[in-house]
């Protein structure tokens, strides 16, 4: 593939617009020169058909690359941009569409389950993606938040149980406040004492 970019004398690294207007040029001049006489002629026709011929070569892989990788990164934007919006039905619809199961579609379904705090499933895609793709960042650092956040969560919420089991007050009585409910039990015995020497008396 090296040598068809030296036929038009281009870079592969060369854009599709650069190598359309050399192949182009070429084309016109190698048409022009195939007239003439002698070498020069033979030589145009020769070159004519290498360029045609490397021409639809590079063009070929160009739209088989670009066909693959752009099908790939549209798929995955319109996945980004559905869980941006918030609508998870339809990221999660365009993320089952794509057939390979890359590092990068287990992110994105780790980051669809956290959306619809899924945390378990969250965390299970997250650690498939980091197995694929070890030296990811951007994997692992979301894999440690996620950690962060459950055990986080587990924690507050201990805390939190605690804290009302430690603060529950009992429920008292009015009459228990300042100690009135001993001071009713007093009363009401020395009336029911009193009553009875009454009674004795009697």
């Amino acid at each position: 593939m090296q040598e068809n970019y030296k036929i038009l004398g281009v870079d592969e690294t060369a854009t599709i617009d650069e190598i359309n207007d050399r192949y182009e040029m070429l084309k016109a001049r190698y048409q022009r020169e195939r007239f003439y006489e002698g070498e020069i002629g033979n030589d145009a026709a020769k070159n004519l058909t290498k360029l045609e011929t490397a021409y639809k070569e590079i063009m070929a892989e160009r739209e088989h690359v670009d066909y693959f990788d752009g099908k790939k990164t549209e798929n995955f934007d319109d996945v980004k941009k559905a869980i941006e919006k918030g609508d998870l039905n339809f990221a999660q619809s365009k993320l089952d569409d794509i057939s390979e199961r890359s590092a990068e579609w287990h992110y994105l379904q780790a980051v669809i389950f956290y959306k619809k705090n899924w945390n378990n499933e969250s965390k299970k895609q997250l650690e498939i993606a980091i197995k694929m793709d070890p030296s990811n960042e951007k994997y692992s650092n979301a894999y440690t938040k996620l950690n962060n956040k459950i055990y986080g969560d587990t924690e507050n919420t201990y805390k939190s149980g605690n804290a009302r089991y430690v603060n529950q007050e009992p429920q008292n009585n009015p009459n228990q406040q300042m100690g009135g409910d001993g001071c009713a039990t007093c009363l009401n015995c020395a009336s029911a004492y009193c009553c009875m020497r009454t009674c004795c008396n009697c």
